[in-house]
């Protein structure tokens, strides 16, 4: 664990589930195992999912959750997730994510619940009340975005947003013409949705380093030092 006791909770229910039960449990399965993969050392735990068909993620303070949203929402065979992340203190402990716990978990356990009335497809909470107060505002959004892609959308869209490739190159990947992409690429908004997601991205880390420097904006970092 870090040193100062905090980490960033990821929570993701697959909504829906009890209507495709084996198919939740296989995608959850892959879906861990190529988090694992994806973050390493990154990790304060291993992902996990419960028999309630809900994936869980710790990480540590300084990685970036949204790898794990759009791995995850713009996959070719993805299944409709809600996203819950909240960065803050976590207990020690050992085992995969799911059998941890902490002030974190407890906020994100709440936190999916709010979201679920709201419809919500992501909610992101850094521990610092300005940032959050944008991301509550933004971080919704972007979810709704995600989930509303085509497949067709999805594949492009992960290839530019994850896989950094210019629509020539995605081109030559789907074995399509340049135009093709093109057209598509406009109608997914797809570089609205990195400069989105980008936004997000900044909003979250900047709300983390504040919390962990116990300091609100515009405010000297100094002024809390003994």
């Amino acid at each position: 664990m870090d040193s100062s006791g905090s980490g960033i909770v990821i929570l993701a229910d697959v909504i829906g589930s009890r209507r495709r039960p084996g198919t939740a449990a296989t995608w959850l399965r892959r879906l861990a195992r190529e988090l694992d993969a994806l973050y390493g050392p990154q990790r304060l735990a291993r992902f996990a999912f419960t028999q309630g068909d809900e994936l869980q993620g710790l990480l540590r303070i300084g990685a970036d959750p949204m790898a794990a949203i759009l791995h995850g929402t713009l996959d070719d065979a993805r299944l409709p997730m809600r996203w819950i992340v909240v960065a803050g203190p976590v207990e020690a402990g050992e085992g995969p994510a799911t059998e941890r716990s902490g002030p974190a978990y407890f906020q994100a356990r709440e936190q999916i619940e709010v979201a679920g009335k709201a419809r919500d497809g992501l909610v992101m909470r850094s521990g610092s009340p300005g940032p959050d107060a944008l991301l509550g505002d933004v971080a919704p959004v972007l979810g709704t975005l995600l989930a509303e892609l085509s497949p067709r959308q999805r594949t492009i869209a992960r290839l530019a947003m994850v896989d950094g490739l210019r629509q020539a190159d995605v081109a030559d990947r789907l074995g399509v013409s340049r135009a093709t992409v093109s057209v598509t690429w406009r109608r997914a908004r797809v570089r609205s949705l990195g400069r989105l997601t980008d936004a997000v991205r900044s909003i979250f880390a900047a709300g983390v380093r504040e919390a962990a420097a116990g300091t609100l904006p515009g405010e000297d970092p100094g002024t809390h030092r003994r």
